[in-house]
């Protein structure tokens, strides 16, 4: 027989709703920080060189801001897409409105991840960027290029870390995700 009263919920009927509530370990906590910084820093560093032309994957004179396309290098010039079975389909998908689509995909998934709110609304964009650019690419059926796996690739990995990161709550620490909350509650904005 329980001795557990009405006003006193059983510890496993408790909703997590903070980062201590879902992961218990500071290593844990500490290594998703880690990862939800280092995974900002990745899709912001990835808009600002897009953006300015940093030269590290966009020259300086296919910059953003000198007139380049973002999307139109990769899937119109990259041989890893035009060669790809669905090469044509996603070359409709270059220049104009995608550009500002990438863009803002990129600048808001980064910002998100590194100020810690907005987390799950980062998973599920960075999610399908993520997919389409996957698809773009897509290395089934593919060897001896450079992919090192004939199904999963980086694409996939990305994807994954933004959902752990979201969904264990790791904007909580160091971020603003508690904030957010208040704002947000804890449903699928949060």
């Amino acid at each position: 027989m329980s001795t557990r009263t009405a006003a006193q919920p059983a510890a496993n009927s408790r909703s997590a709703t903070h980062f201590e509530d879902v992961v218990s370990s500071p290593i844990a906590r500490t290594a998703l920080v880690g990862l939800r910084y280092v995974l900002g820093f990745y899709f912001l560093w990835a808009f600002l060189d897009k953006l300015f032309g940093l030269g590290y994957s966009t020259p300086s004179e296919a910059a953003w801001v000198r007139g380049g396309s973002p999307t139109t290098g990769f899937l119109t010039m990259n041989p890893a897409v035009t060669e790809g079975p669905l090469g044509g389909f996603f070359a409709n998908f270059a220049g104009g409105i995608w550009d500002y689509l990438f863009m803002a995909g990129l600048l808001g998934i980064g910002v998100a991840l590194l100020l810690g709110a907005g987390l799950k609304i980062a998973a599920w964009a960075g999610t399908a960027l993520l997919l389409m650019m996957y698809l773009a690419e897509l290395p089934i059926g593919r060897a001896g290029e450079d992919f090192t796996n004939p199904i999963f690739d980086a694409h996939w990995i990305e994807a994954l870390v933004l959902w752990v990161i979201a969904y264990t709550y790791a904007g909580d620490t160091l971020g603003l995700g508690r904030w957010w909350s208040k704002i947000a509650g804890n449903g699928w904005l949060r």
